[in-house]
Order: C-alpha cells, then sequence, then structure tokens
C-alpha cells in the first residue's frame, strides 16, 4: 500500500497557479492527451482532493462540482465527481479509493446526492465503493428543451449523500447544460 498522506481538499479558489497546473499536467497524461479543454472546465470550481507523495509530486487527483438536476419537478443539487486521475506509476495502490472517500464526504455534507460518468477503467473503483448505475433515464436541460442521452445511460453511477435516498427511477435525471461532454 501506497504510504503517501491522506488527500488534501481544497477549493479551486484556494489553488495555485502552480497547482493548477500540475493538476492539468496529471490529467492530460492519466487520459493520454484526451482531456480537452472543456473536460478542464468542468473540474474546476468545486472541491479538488489532491494526493502527493513524499517529495512532494502530484500523484492522484479529483473533484466535485455542483450540477443542478431536474427529476419529477424538483431540483437537485448533486456533487457531481470530475477528473479523477492517478499516475501510472502510482496506480493500484488504493490512491483512487482516497480520492473518492474524500469526495465522497464531501458529497454527504454538501448535496443531495453524488452523479458521475464512468470511464471502462474507473468503473470498478466506484462500484466497488457502493456507487450505482442509474437505471433509468438520461437528459440535459438544452437551450431548446430537454436532449435525451441514451448513450450514457449503463455509464452514469449514483450515490445518495450520507442518511439520504436517490431519487426514484421513474423519471429521468435532468442535468443543467453544460459545454463539452454533457455528462
Amino acid at each position: 500500500m501506497d504510504r503517501s498522506p491522506a488527500p488534501r481538499v481544497a477549493h479551486t479558489h484556494e489553488l495555485t497557479t502552480v497547482e493548477r497546473d500540475r493538476i492539468r499536467e496529471l490529467l492530460d497524461a492519466a487520459f493520454d492527451g484526451d482531456f480537452a479543454d472543456e473536460d478542464w472546465e468542468h473540474s474546476l470550481g468545486g472541491v479538488h482532493a489532491l494526493v502527493h507523495d513524499a517529495a512532494g509530486l502530484l500523484i492522484a487527483h479529483g473533484s466535485v462540482v455542483q450540477r443542478r438536476v431536474l427529476h419529477a419537478d424538483r431540483s437537485y443539487r448533486a456533487g457531481y465527481v470530475e477528473a479523477v486521475a492517478v499516475r501510472a506509476d502510482h496506480r493500484r495502490a488504493g490512491l483512487g479509493h482516497r480520492v473518492m472517500a474524500a469526495l465522497e464526504h464531501v458529497i454527504d455534507t454538501a448535496y443531495d446526492f453524488g452523479a458521475l460518468s464512468a470511464s471502462d477503467a474507473g468503473a470498478a473503483l466506484y462500484a466497488s465503493r457502493g456507487w450505482q448505475v442509474w437505471p433509468g433515464r438520461l437528459a440535459v436541460l438544452g437551450p431548446a428543451g430537454p436532449v435525451p442521452l441514451p448513450e450514457e445511460e449503463g455509464t452514469t453511477y449514483v450515490r445518495p449523500a450520507a442518511g439520504g435516498a436517490l431519487p426514484a427511477t421513474g423519471h429521468p435525471l435532468q442535468f443543467d447544460w453544460r459545454e463539452g461532454d454533457l455528462l
């Protein structure tokens, strides 16, 4: 098991320019250059969990940002997990679990429930932590109205906040609009 310190938790406004640059470098490397500027924008404005090794090198990151979700005529505050990554040479050492534990604490104390869109590589981590695939329909509230997202079904995971419950599956989760990947 990696003996690096517990994640540092910080809001985007608390990060220095150098720290933000190091996060972006980690994400670009972890996603093999497939981390777009819109993806970066999606990871900002919320709370970050950062893990550094003993030498101060950033080795793991994740963030949680607020998304508004409409469900059955109610608006929810969802803690949406973004930009979870671990340096390739530090994977399989529990760092993803540490980052997720820190982000889940934020979700438990600040949001109605958590949500995320999982890659094939990340799905096992989230499932092992109790996240579950949303079994209902998904949409975003676009400029011209709701836009169904059938391609996101099966890869969008949710988790109730501590002491809470998930919305019922009889109605779609309709997320707020954003540029780039919608979920």
